[in-house]
């Protein structure tokens, strides 16, 4: 679909064009930029690593090798052509790979990368922070790989390969990059089309009942399967009193985030607790803390407002700032507890968002810290 351009008396198209026209390398500039900001194609994610190669054969790298908050690995495609080529084939040989990878390995692909950008940064300490980790878990660590495909565009081929994928409990995703020329400018139109996000309520449901009966089947069911779970029924409760989730689906993840503008309100559960934050995760690490301290200004009003105490993590020498509150209630490990911590939860996090509204909510609009 083509982008218009609002006037008074008409709406004008946009000029679509291709990333050769502009100009724009698939590795130089679109690999580069993404690097900077993974965000755009992965929210929340971390780049481990860029042309990850360690196998026999070199010829043969992950563009963007990604971790993300629960641990799992992420591969990255990406292609400037319209119909992606044959992406999908190469990300899954690639996320094969890459399934067998540990800690110490992303440890070790990740110093390399570091130090190849010349940052001077303890690669371990780097990831152990990004997870919330106090030390390193092995055994919760790759359980499972991710794929995203970003191109201009993608071919029926293509398409079809990854929704039938997609039904087969595959995690491959494609995001569509158009560009448009626009007052002498290139502007980039980013949607992920696979899954559609009309259809997912709907894969919502089936992949819950399949999960459900996997585990009826077999007696347990993953982590994964229980996160899922887990938050489906949180989401049902709390899209009946806040509108704040209500087109966040369930996840697999250890979190559930509505984001605007790099701030996010996030569901968290992390040491068999719940945790209800506001992550401040602009691609600046120096802007964040400005909001962050702008926040802060206002901590005694927040508080109480809130009711309570609340934890304030500037987080110096990491990208992202944090706002949260510990929820006990329950325990995500006994799922006979999972309605009061549910309850809780949700609570805490409509008195959060109501605290923090008359303080955050320029900057969930795209407002900046230096404006008035």
């Amino acid at each position: 679909m083509p982008l218009y351009e609002l006037a008074t008396d008409r709406m004008t198209a946009i000029e679509a064009t291709t990333f050769a026209a502009a100009n724009v390398k698939e590795r130089q500039d679109l690999q580069r930029w993404l690097r900077e900001q993974i965000e755009i194609i992965v929210p929340d994610g971390m780049v481990l690593a860029e042309e990850f190669s360690n196998w026999e054969d070199s010829r043969r790298s992950i563009d963007l090798l990604v971790l993300d908050r629960d641990a799992n690995l992420v591969v990255v495609e990406l292609k400037r052509t319209e119909d992606g080529g044959h992406m999908e084939l190469q990300a899954l040989r690639y996320a094969a790979m890459i399934s067998a990878m540990t800690f110490h390995q992303a440890v070790e692909a990740h110093g390399l990368f570091l130090a190849k950008l010349g940052i001077k940064e303890d690669p371990q300490t780097r990831i152990l922070a990004f997870l919330d980790w106090e030390e390193a878990e092995e055994d919760a660590f790759g359980q499972d790989v991710r794929i995203v495909l970003a191109s201009a565009d993608f071919s029926k081929e293509l398409t079809t390969a990854v929704l039938w994928l997609n039904e087969r409990d595959v995690d491959i995703r494609c995001v569509r990059m158009a560009p448009y020329k626009y007052g002498g400018r290139t502007i980039l139109d980013v949607q992920q089309v696979i899954p559609l996000p009309e259809a997912v309520e709907y894969q919502v449901r089936v992949k819950e009942k399949a999960s459900q009966e996997r585990a009826a089947r077999h007696e347990q069911g993953g982590r994964a399967d229980r996160n899922f779970r887990f938050w489906a029924a949180l989401l049902e409760k709390a899209n009946a009193v806040l509108p704040l989730h209500r087109n966040i689906s369930p996840a697999r993840d250890n979190w559930v985030a509505a984001t605007a503008h790099g701030l996010q309100y996030n569901y968290v559960t992390a040491r068999g607790i719940g945790r209800v934050e506001l992550y401040i995760t602009r691609s600046d690490p120096a802007v964040n803390k400005a909001i962050f301290e702008d926040l802060k200004q206002h901590e005694a009003a927040v508080e109480k407002a809130f009711g309570g105490p609340l934890y304030w993590q500037r987080m110096d020498g990491r990208m992202a700032c944090r706002i949260s509150v510990d929820v006990d209630d329950g325990s995500v490990n006994d799922e006979s507890t999972w309605g009061q911590l549910h309850d809780a939860m949700v609570d805490a996090m409509k008195r959060l968002e109501a605290a923090l509204r008359p303080y955050a909510d320029k900057y969930r609009q795209g407002g900046s810290p230096d404006a008035d």
